[in-house]
């Protein structure tokens, strides 16, 4: 695609890597309910290693000389919502008493995760400023990579798992929806930290977001076909 050096990093993970948290995580639990959060966790451990693992070298590789890759910290692999998920895990299959209090608390704390992610969003766009937004030749062959062909890759894998196995049309939504949330909210840092430009990163994130809005009410009309 003729790409241009800087941005190159960020078109590849656009196509690959998902803003699942913040985004991702409260439309899932609002199209699918709670109980699709296992499978919304499968997609988020492969997409948290996908970023940290992987993506942020191809944002190191791209323009100038940067040292972002000896910095690297490799407890990003294990954020805190991962952490979470791993001690949640083996608290369930040790089959642990939790007590009440606490079980109540995080009740209350995981209410708030969605009215929580939708004032970070808001945050960063109103940071961003919509009037930021445009579409020139490198941002447009972005977009296509994380609304169609990411989920489109995704449906694929679906119908040929589905000749030998059935799977439940909550897990086939949720990883379908994910792979076409916008690009990742912590990409224009990452870009930055490499001195690539941090101006496209910010574009292609605000307007992938926006056009999410979009984006949904078609996919979940696709979903419903298969």
């Amino acid at each position: 695609m003729k790409v241009r050096e800087g941005r190159r990093g960020t078109f590849i993970n656009m196509f690959v890597n998902a803003n699942t948290i913040f985004i991702g995580l409260p439309l899932n639990l609002a199209l699918f309910g709670n109980h699709s959060l296992s499978f919304f966790l499968v997609y988020y451990l492969a997409n948290t290693v996908s970023t940290w693992a992987i993506g942020i070298f191809f944002v190191s590789s791209d323009g100038p000389k940067s040292d972002i890759a000896k910095k690297f910290n490799w407890k990003k692999l294990l954020p805190a919502p991962l952490l979470g998920f791993i001690v949640a895990l083996i608290w369930l299959l040790l089959d642990l008493p939790l007590p009440t209090l606490v079980d109540k608390t995080f009740s209350m704390v995981g209410g708030v995760v969605t009215p929580l992610s939708l004032i970070y969003i808001g945050i960063v766009l109103a940071d961003a400023g919509l009037k930021s937004i445009h579409f020139d030749r490198d941002t447009i062959v972005a977009l296509p990579g994380r609304f169609v062909f990411a989920p489109a890759v995704m449906i694929v894998v679906m119908m040929m798992f589905k000749h030998n196995m059935t799977i439940p049309s909550v897990e086939q939504g949720t990883l379908i929806i994910q792979a076409a949330a916008p690009g990742l909210a912590v990409l224009p840092i990452l870009v930055g930290e490499a001195k690539g430009d941090v101006e496209y990163a910010t574009n292609v994130v605000t307007t992938s977001t926006v056009l999410f809005v979009i984006v949904v009410p078609i996919l979940m009309e696709i979903i419903t076909l298969l």
